[in-house]
This record gives structure tokens, C-alpha cells and sequence, in this order.
């Protein structure tokens, strides 16, 4: 079975920098983790303008996109 991480919402700078919207994992626990790190990254790295959480999505990852800054 494959779990996927998913960006809700390609934001301006996700965009600039080329991000993937979409990784695709073997193991939910590791989809899981990469998910958690990823949202950190994007919170420390962009703008500030957005806020990054991960939210789970039946056995899948999104990370939503809010307003505001981390």
C-alpha cells in the first residue's frame, strides 16, 4: 500500500522554489515522520506569511496551509 504527503495549497514561494505537491511512501510511519519534518521545514524556510501543520487524512498526510505566521 502506498501513503501519501500531500500540500493542500502550493503557496508563492512553494511554487518559486519548485516543490513537490506530492510524495508517495511504502510506510505510513515514515510518511508520517517525513510529513512532520517537512511542515517544519516549510514553517522555518518560507515567508512566515502561511502557518504549515500535517493533518491525517484517512492513511495519508496533508499539510494545510493556514494564515499567519509559525
Amino acid at each position: 500500500m502506498e501513503y501519501h504527503v500531500v500540500v493542500e495549497k502550493m503557496c508563492g514561494c512553494a511554487k518559486r522554489q519548485n516543490m513537490p505537491q506530492i510524495k508517495t511512501f511504502d510506510d505510513k510511519e515514515n510518511a508520517l515522520m517525513v510529513a512532520r519534518a517537512w511542515a517544519q521545514q516549510l514553517n522555518e524556510s518560507f515567508c512566515g506569511k502561511h502557518e504549515f501543520n500535517v493533518i491525517p487524512v484517512d492513511d495519508n498526510y496533508v499539510i494545510a496551509v493556514g494564515e499567519g505566521s509559525y
